[in-house]
């Protein structure tokens, strides 16, 4: 048999990529193929950014469910180049599959704080968000830490979405690498004994029930208060966002918590130089300030301002825990939040 040639190679990639709607420019480094999880239309001003500033174009895949089963399925013929996903979880398990490779540039270690990214270059967090308290107006919670959560004080006033979201798993999670899974349990419990109601919605929900006075605080991401205080989720969210005073509370003896939106180079990325280039500019001050302005997320990169709404939160001081520490503990956190009822 021959060996395969750069021209086969090409030809073979531009079948597989016409059987699922790509273009076959892309074996020529022309174009890449991103798979994300992310709604088109918050990364779509991103990727224009990119093309024009780079000459390379963007072919995008929105996978909404079972990203890594799929690059799975397509095996070393995948024409996938960069995976792009919300939630530590979801990047850590495409790492665990191996459906990523390492990756070493200075631009991406210089940008991106080492708890933000893995230690051999496997993942890299582009943005972030913030676990943050939602709190009635008139309540003075300053100082108010993640612990202060199960203060039996406040007993019939929280709100807060399913235990088993991944948002509250990550957080639940961050608390165990803190504190140790007995006390996790314990303050687990005393959450749960403080909910106003049961627990589940959504973020947004949970600011809408402290202006209904169903409870007096919450939590929620930060990125949401920017949507509702901007208009963009319409008039009565916008009436929620405003009705709500913001925290950003901290673990004891440390910092905030918060989660990312990711990127990793797809372990047979076809055009993997073009591929790092695409995550190195998503780093740059450039892109870094699109993503403070679109989505109202935090930039990963120091010295970038965040939205005027959300640096009106405060300076964010990120907790310095690692975040593969934090996906370690999902799964216990999980078993831990169902074993105390907690969206009973």
């Amino acid at each position: 048999m021959k060996p395969s040639t750069p021209l086969r190679r090409s030809v073979q990639i531009a079948l597989l990529a016409g059987t699922i709607g790509l273009s076959s420019g892309a074996a020529f480094g022309q174009e890449i193929n991103l798979y994300t999880t992310r709604e088109p239309g918050l990364i779509k001003t991103l990727i224009d950014a990119f093309t024009q500033a780079k000459g390379v174009k963007v072919n995008t895949i929105f996978v909404k469910d079972g990203l890594a089963e799929r690059v799975e399925a397509e095996g070393d013929k995948s024409p996938a180049d960069v995976l792009m996903t919300v939630d530590i979880g979801n990047l850590i398990d495409l790492v665990d599959k191996k459906l990523t490779q390492p990756v070493k540039s200075a631009t991406l270690e210089s940008a991106i704080p080492a708890n933000l990214r893995g230690a051999g270059g496997e993942w890299f967090s582009l943005s972030l968000r913030a676990r943050v308290l939602y709190a009635a107006k008139d309540l003075d919670v300053s100082t108010f830490t993640y612990e202060n959560l199960s203060d039996p004080k406040w007993k019939g006033k929280v709100c807060i979405r399913s235990g088993q979201h991944p948002y509250n798993t990550a957080l639940f999670a961050a608390y165990m690498v803190h504190h140790g899974a007995p006390k996790t349990e314990e303050w687990l419990k005393g959450l749960k004994t403080n909910l106003a109601r049961k627990a589940g919605g959504g973020d947004r929900e949970v600011a809408r029930d402290i202006l209904g006075g169903i409870c007096e605080i919450g939590i929620g991401n930060s990125y949401y208060v920017g949507l509702m205080r901007s208009g963009k989720g319409g008039p009565d969210q916008q009436k929620w966002g405003d009705a709500i005073k913001v925290v950003l509370p901290t673990f004891e003896g440390g910092g905030t918590h918060v989660n990312v939106s990711g990127a990793a180079i797809a372990r047979n990325a076809p055009n993997k130089a073009a591929a790092i280039s695409f995550v190195e500019y998503l780093v740059s001050d450039e892109a870094q300030k699109i993503y403070a302005q679109a989505n109202y997320e935090y930039p990963v990169k120091a010295g970038v301002a965040s939205d005027p709404i959300i640096a009106a939160l405060g300076p964010l001081k990120v907790d310095s825990i690692n975040l593969v520490e934090i996906a370690k503990k999902r799964k216990e956190a999980s078993i831990l939040a169902e074993k105390v009822g907690f969206d009973n």
